[in-house]
Parts: structure tokens; C-alpha cells; sequence
């Protein structure tokens, strides 16, 4: 390894921007960086971007075509000869872009908590990953804090919100966790996280696929996943993507297919509630207490609905 950069002065206005204490890049970081062949770095799995923009990649890779890159990619070591990317994942795969072979790199000592945490905050702080992205890096990362599988942690969160009822107790070790991941992330407190942003992961697979894949805006997306036919939502989706439609005029889409279907659900739901009436009119309810006190409970909420 050397301490010769790529291109010319290859760390001329490079950032020190803090990313996080304490394996922030510093000043001295920069000027002491290696350089080592860009086949010795390997993606984590764990990495929370899976999107990036094309053009703004093409972008990037033209720059470093020219400079050289400008600030070194973070790496932890995993072996005598291998290094796994921490941050930088955008430089990383613009230099491959472009046929770069070495790279300039500070190398961390950290454990994989360490490393996920890491990206999870340099994305958040350098380009804001898309809500779906975000949602997951969050429940990946709570899952290895937590040291229990991803698949876990909508309920967690769930029950720790309702840690006031009677038949939950609260886990104050794990809330403190808990706590303690999202203060780390310093966007969205859990309560706030557990009741917007888990909902969004149960989109219909086209919704998902098309928010990960930078298609689509999640407001539109949204907007969207309120089909409930899926032959009609996906047609609609494809158009909206194909021909960049506004907000408004997704909505007026929406409207325009689904109106006669509303009108029918409606007449139906006002055909089935005279027959329940007619039934009700001749039943043996009012002559059993439990049922009648029922049926005031059942009224009573029909009476709010209709307000």
C-alpha cells in the first residue's frame, strides 16, 4: 500500500465533515490515507442503498475520470488481504465506472454493528436514502443491535408502544436500545417510526419495488397503493412512471377508473343494510338483553360514522 492519490491532487478540498464519533474522517484521515487496489474492497451486505441514480452516478464517475477521488472510501478490515467498503459506495462503483484500479482508503477497526451504523448515518447525512431504504437500514440496524432477526422487529415495536396495557410489560432494556438506535439516526423518534414508516413495508410488491428503484415519489406511490385491484395498479403505475405524471394527475386517474367501481360498492353496501333492517325489524333480538345492549353499541357507532 502507498500514500500516492489518483488523478491530480487527490484530496484538494476533500471533506472533513464529521459522520460519525468516533470514527469520524478527519483532517489528518485524509492526509494519511492508503491506497490499495480496488479488487481487495468487498460490498457488505448490509449496505442500506440499493439505488442509484444513473445520470447522477455518471456524473460522479466523469469527475473522478478528471480529479481523481477526491475523499477516501471508509473500509474496515476482514482479512490479511480483504477490506469491506463502510462508506463511500458511491465513489466505490463510480471509479469502477470509469476503470479506476487503486483506490484511496482509511482504514477502521470496527465490528459489523459499527460498520452497519456507519452507513446507515453516512447515507442519511450525505444523500437521504428513499423511505423504503431508510425503513429497512432502520430495522436492519435494530436487528443487530438487538441481536434478533429483521423479521422481528415490526411486532417489538409494536409492543413496546402499547408497554402502558395491562397485558404488555415493558422491556426497559430493550427500550433503551431502542432509544438508543434511533438518537443514533436523529430523524424520527420510534413511536413516530413504529406507527408511519413500518406501514410502508406492507405496499403491494410493485409499489416497493418501484419507491427502491428511484421510479416513483413516495407521495405518489401513496396515492397509488389506495387501488385495490392489482391488474389496474399496476397499469396505472407503469403509466405514471412512463409518463413522469404529476401528483394531480395520478389522482385524476384514480378517480376516473375507480368512480363507477365506488358507485357499486355503494349501492351494495345500501342494499345490504335495508335487508339488515327488514331482518332486524321481525328478529328475536329484542327480547335477549345481551343482544339488544349489542345492537345500542353497534347503533351508537353507526351514529358516529355518520357524522
Amino acid at each position: 500500500m502507498s500514500k500516492r492519490g489518483l488523478g491530480n491532487n487527490p484530496f484538494k478540498g476533500s471533506s472533513t465533515k464529521s459522520i460519525f464519533t468516533p470514527t469520524e474522517l478527519t483532517k489528518a484521515d485524509v492526509e494519511n490515507s492508503m491506497v490499495i487496489n480496488i479488487s481487495r474492497i468487498q460490498l457488505s451486505a448490509q449496505q442500506p442503498r440499493r439505488y442509484f441514480d444513473p445520470q447522477k452516478l455518471q456524473q460522479l464517475a466523469e469527475s473522478i475520470r478528471v480529479h481523481g477521488i477526491l475523499e477516501p472510501l471508509l473500509v474496515r478490515p476482514i482479512s490479511d488481504e480483504y477490506y469491506e467498503l463502510v462508506a463511500g459506495e458511491r465513489r466505490y462503483r463510480a471509479a469502477q465506472e470509469v476503470g479506476v484500479s487503486e483506490v484511496p482508503v482509511v482504514i477502521r477497526e470496527m465490528t459489523q454493528l459499527q460498520a452497519m451504523e456507519l452507513a446507515l448515518i453516512e447515507n442519511l447525512q450525505r444523500e437521504d436514502l428513499n423511505p423504503i431504504e431508510e425503513t429497512e437500514g432502520i430495522i436492519a440496524l435494530l436487528a443487530t443491535k438487538l441481536d434478533i432477526p429483521t423479521t422481528e422487529i415490526p411486532q417489538l415495536l409494536h409492543r413496546l408502544a402499547k408497554r402502558g396495557s395491562d397485558n404488555v410489560v415493558g422491556n426497559e432494556s430493550t427500550l433503551s436500545a431502542v432509544e438508543s438506535v434511533f438518537a443514533l439516526v436523529g430523524k424520527i423518534s420510534w413511536e413516530s417510526f413504529a406507527s408511519h414508516r413500518l406501514p410502508l413495508l406492507n405496499l403491494p410488491n410493485s409499489i416497493l419495488e418501484a419507491l427502491r428503484a428511484g421510479k416513483i415519489e413516495y407521495t405518489k406511490a401513496r396515492a397509488l397503493a389506495r387501488i385495490k385491484d392489482p391488474v389496474l395498479l399496476d397499469q396505472l403505475l407503469n403509466q405514471a412512471i412512463a409518463e413522469q405524471w404529476s401528483l394531480s394527475q395520478i389522482r385524476a386517474a384514480i378517480h376516473d377508473h375507480t368512480q363507477p367501481i365506488q358507485s357499486e360498492e355503494i349501492a351494495a353496501l345500501k342494499q345490504q343494510f335495508n335487508q339488515v333492517s327488514k331482518t332486524l325489524k321481525s328478529s328475536t333480538i329484542w327480547a335477549e338483553p345481551e343482544k339488544r345492549q349489542r345492537l345500542q353499541e353497534l347503533l351508537a357507532e353507526l351514529q358516529q360514522l355518520a357524522k
